[in-house]
């Protein structure tokens, strides 16, 4: 009994220091560095050429709960281990379907938002870049009956394609 009762306590540290040998790995995919605590998320403001009142607070509280929910770092605000900022750079709704009248049968509503992430403890995953997304919509729906609706599932989107560009680095 003793003989299994070590080979379970050596296989467990092994497969702990497979998990931790490249950083601080956790069972969402993350893998944040070791000595990152912290974490900062400057206010995402609406530079998009249409301005929707609620979108920037939506998108930024969507972010920071996404964020400190799936890592263990703690949100402070100014310098921190790693820094998220940006702006909202696009809020379109465009046509994305005609029927054969050309009259659309799907509006098509279009978020895009410019990321700065900095990783002071390991600057080779900074990036800048743009992250949009797209949610169609029946034409013959105002924009207004549907729209928060809409913000938040894109929002959501956008959040999640922001944390995998941050911490999954596969």
């Amino acid at each position: 009994m003793n003989y299994i009762h070590n080979i379970s306590i050596f296989l467990g540290l092994i497969a702990l220091v497979l998990l931790c040998g490249c950083g601080v790995y956790s069972f969402t995919g993350a893998s944040i560095p070791p000595g990152a605590k912290t974490l900062s998320i400057d206010y995402f403001n609406n530079k998009a050429p249409t301005v929707q009142p609620t979108l920037s607070s939506v998108f930024t509280d969507k972010l920071k709960d996404y964020f400190t929910s799936q890592s263990n770092l703690d949100l402070v605000d100014g310098e921190a281990d790693m820094e998220l900022s940006g702006f909202i750079v696009n809020y379109n709704v465009a046509p994305a379907s005609l029927q054969s009248n050309d009259q659309a049968s799907l509006d098509r509503l279009t978020i895009t938002v410019q990321v700065k992430f900095v990783n002071k403890i390991e600057p080779k995953f900074n990036f800048s870049q743009n992250f949009s997304r797209y949610k169609d919509y029946d034409a013959k729906v105002s924009l207004m009956s549907v729209e928060s609706g809409l913000i938040e599932e894109i929002s959501t989107e956008l959040v999640e394609d922001i944390y995998q560009k941050a911490f999954v680095n596969w």
